[in-house]
């Protein structure tokens, strides 16, 4: 019996094999349907197919190649395989900060994410990149241990255009933050008060920063300085769901927003 590693190694070791076998699997391929998908040349090519029919991978079908059920089921494998340190080396950098055991969803849901770093270019690109996704989305729901100005202003001017919805949980050292500013405190009770906007407190802490922008999910993580580090975004469905769920639960376990129970 071949040992598993090393069917591993060999598929791995060459892009060409990887990509043939994960054709192949999705229907039938000629050898110019795959040269004209991986630019590999025909004696490659044949080099490829000849070690996939000797491992029961593929089979000649006509002027074709199909995947056998177990050649589908390496491809699975492979493509899985991918996905995961495709998404792992999304997260190298910033994994350190991520609050993955709030993360009730499966990692690989974020293989599609797009991750922003701040850079000596950009120190700011993870909050634009927040900020960009409120700006055009007509419906706004978070929960947070913090609000910063610049997404405070973005909510209010949406909420008081009638271009958008504002819910919110925030945590209460959240809204005393503001409540020493007078001009964010003017801010965030005007926009409490719109018909638009919901504003609910929660007096426990809350371990994350995240809104949902319609459809799609960003979450602000930051390393416990308080210090931005990234902004991931997906439109990924599982970690939408996991982010309206999550919000739902803060939400009913919240308090509704008294600005004098704040005030001095």
């Amino acid at each position: 019996m071949v040992a598993p590693l090393e069917e591993i190694e060999f598929l791995v070791r060459s892009k060409n094999r990887v990509a043939v076998l994960r054709l192949v699997a999705e229907g039938m391929q000629t050898r110019r349907d795959l040269a004209t998908a991986t630019g590999a040349s025909q004696a490659t090519l044949g080099r490829i197919l000849e070690d996939f029919t000797e491992r029961s991978w593929v089979r000649r079908e006509g002027a074709g190649y199909v995947a056998t059920a177990t050649g589908v089921l390496v491809a699975d494998g492979i493509g899985d395989l991918v996905t995961v340190f495709e998404t792992e080396a999304k997260l190298r950098d910033v994994i350190a900060y991520l609050p993955t055991a709030q993360l009730s969803f499966d990692l690989r849901r974020l293989a599609d994410a797009n991750v922003v770093v701040p850079t000596r270019t950009r120190p700011s690109a993870p909050l634009q990149h927040v900020l960009e996704a409120m700006a055009d989305a007509d419906s706004l729901r978070a929960f947070s241990h913090t609000l910063n100005e610049q997404s405070l202003s973005v909510a209010h001017d949406r909420v008081q255009s009638g271009d958008g919805t504002f819910e919110a949980v925030l945590s209460a050292s959240a809204i005393e933050a503001l409540a020493v500013d007078d001009r964010l405190w003017d801010r965030l009770r005007s926009l409490a008060e719109s018909e638009d906007a919901s504003i609910r407190v929660r007096r426990e802490d809350i371990p994350l920063a995240v809104t949902i922008t319609d459809d799609a999910v960003t979450v602000l993580v930051r390393d416990d300085d308080g210090i931005l580090r990234a902004s991931i975004h997906t439109a990924d469905r599982a970690v939408h769901e996991w982010a309206e769920g999550t919000f739902t639960s803060y939400w009913e376990s919240a308090e509704s927003f008294d600005p004098t129970t704040f005030e001095r």
